[in-house]
């Protein structure tokens, strides 16, 4: 038997980690989109002897954070052949990692006739154990524009949905980039202060406008914004509302989609995305 699952893909517009000596009580608030594009993993249980073997879009990966996911569900006796693809680059804001181990777990989950519960707990504790991310599983969970308003996974973590509808357009305007290496030292303590912040001013006024005012506001004051970043939004400002994709080199925008597509396509790939509100789910059995 193989069970196919989706998972959306998660745009972070601001935020701010919230850490904690409990794991599933740990990870960050803030608010960001889960978008129709994202990972899709068609997982087989192998012999153990076989081990773990995860292709991505073709390829033999290490996924080293599927990898921990998938062990951490997998009983003695089973090994699992994992072959995902993914819709959108890695390394670039929109959280592939999380997207690609619960498309994976999830699947998993089905073929074990286990909870879903352990499928999110099993990818969530293996972000944050490998330092790939620290709110996009509850997120992802949650569903169209998401405000995580406590960290953790949920039911510790809790979130809203601020709303079900939104085209955006996104583009990749620089090369990948490292979240560990982004989420240290001075730079680490200044977005958080920006990010709690604007995280009490979007519980105050709970809109979509103002969510995405906030998000380039947070994007400004966090001191997260790269050269590459910079210029596309100073091409994009006029044409609607945009901000950086946290954490990557990449942007999105709403408006005027086709002229801001324009634009991005200048700077690199673009992608029309809407919002999902489905959150990860099995798709296909055989």
């Amino acid at each position: 038997m193989r069970v196919t699952a989706f998972c959306p893909g998660h745009i972070t517009g601001l935020f701010f980690p919230c850490p904690h000596a409990e794991p599933l009580e740990s990870g960050s608030r803030g608010a960001g989109m889960c978008v129709s594009l994202g990972a899709r993993s068609t997982v087989s249980l192998t012999d153990a002897t076989e081990g773990v073997r995860i292709s991505i879009n073709g390829r033999t990966g290490t996924a080293s954070v599927t990898r921990a996911a998938l062990m951490q569900l997998l009983p003695p006796e089973h090994g699992a052949s994992v072959d995902m693809t993914l819709d959108l680059p890695q390394g670039s804001g929109f959280a592939m990692s999380a997207a690609g181990t619960l498309s994976a777990v999830v699947a998993l989950a089905e073929l074990l006739d286990l909870p879903k519960q352990h499928a999110f707990e099993a990818a969530h504790l293996a972000e944050l154990t490998h330092h790939s991310g620290l709110g996009d599983v509850a997120a992802m969970i949650g569903g169209g524009i998401v405000v995580r308003t406590r960290e953790g996974l949920p039911p510790q973590g809790q979130t809203f949905r601020l709303a079900d509808e939104l085209d955006i357009v996104a583009g990749v305007v620089g090369p990948r980039m490292s979240t560990a290496l982004v989420l240290e030292g001075e730079r680490m303590r200044r977005l958080s202060k920006t990010g709690e912040e604007c995280q009490r001013r979007l519980l105050a006024q709970p809109t979509v406008d103002n969510f995405l005012r906030l998000c380039r506001e947070f994007a400004e004051r966090s001191g997260l914004i790269t050269s590459p970043v910079r210029k596309a939004l100073d091409a994009l400002d006029g044409l609607g509302p945009c901000s950086m994709i946290m954490l990557g080199n990449s942007v999105f925008a709403t408006g005027n989609l086709d002229e801001q597509e324009k634009v991005l396509k200048n700077f690199g790939p673009t992608y029309r995305l809407r919002l999902d509100v489905d959150g990860p789910r099995v798709i296909h059995r055989e």
